[in-house]
């Protein structure tokens, strides 16, 4: 059962370690913010596309892009439609008319929300979990927040893989769980009482897990793999630097 949104490949993104791809998507999400024009959202949202497609992990980031798609659209509908500064008609479909201001604002709501959903995917599709806790844990972070860390990233994939499995289930015991939305309605109930019900299990048994493995103790842990830096995570992380201190003084000075 997968357990993570973690994709394995071997690719430069890969083989960063996992404190130099926090730098990343800590920059990147940094930039979102700063960078305010349409343009140098477009063109952020351009590098980070290019850093997913080249850790083999756009296939996987254009499934999570789609989900948020509706979202995206919302943006662009609502602030065309509403948005005081709304002066120049663009689109008229009857009553309804979309202004090119609004339409503006939308697009670039939407530009910082892809730009922030890439940043954070570069993190979460190209770093293993366990990895990136161990990370934090050995710069002092506490063993609680590792594993909260841990938790967030796995408790979606782990969801979907109980509820696929539930489904399967009860369709073997004659339940109808695909038709019409009365038939989907009636099936909601028998597929949540399970799912809820195995992942209260669940957590006691991983709090158990933790209690027997030491979980609240106070003495620092030792680790039983060295930790490993590649020659380029040195560049990567001095370009990160660099591209957020031109991006603030782009902003301010030239008003990007």
């Amino acid at each position: 059962m997968r357990v993570s949104l973690y994709v394995s490949a071997d690719t430069w993104l890969h083989r960063l370690d996992p404190m130099t791809k926090l730098l990343m998507a800590a920059t990147g999400v940094t930039l979102t913010f700063i960078l305010t024009r349409t343009e140098s959202a477009a063109v952020l949202l351009a590098i980070f596309l290019a850093a997913l497609g080249t850790g083999r992990v756009l296939r996987q980031a254009a499934s999570v892009f789609a989900g948020v798609g509706i979202v995206a659209a919302t943006f662009l509908i609502v602030q065309g439609l509403v948005h005081p500064t709304n002066a120049t008609p663009l689109i008229a479909l009857g009553p309804v008319v979309l202004y090119t201001e609004g339409l503006l604002i939308g697009l670039r709501l939407a530009l910082r929300l892809y730009n922030i959903l890439s940043a954070t995917l570069i993190l979460v599709l190209a770093t293993n979990p366990a990895d990136l806790t161990e990370a934090l844990v050995r710069r002092g972070a506490p063993a609680r927040l590792g594993y909260v860390i841990m938790s967030v990233l796995q408790i979606i994939p782990t969801m979907v893989a109980q509820s696929a499995a539930i489904t399967d289930a009860q369709r073997s015991r004659g339940m109808e769980t695909e038709g019409s939305l009365w038939t989907r309605a009636k099936a909601f109930l028998p597929l949540m009482g399970p799912l809820v019900t195995s992942s209260l299990i669940a957590t006691e048994e991983r709090a158990l897990a933790l209690e027997v493995r030491g979980f609240g103790s106070t003495v620092r842990p030792t680790f039983l793999r060295a930790e490993t830096r590649p020659p380029h995570a040195v560049p990567v992380r001095i370009l990160c630097v660099l591209t957020l201190a031109l991006g603030a003084t782009g902003r301010w000075v030239l008003g990007w």
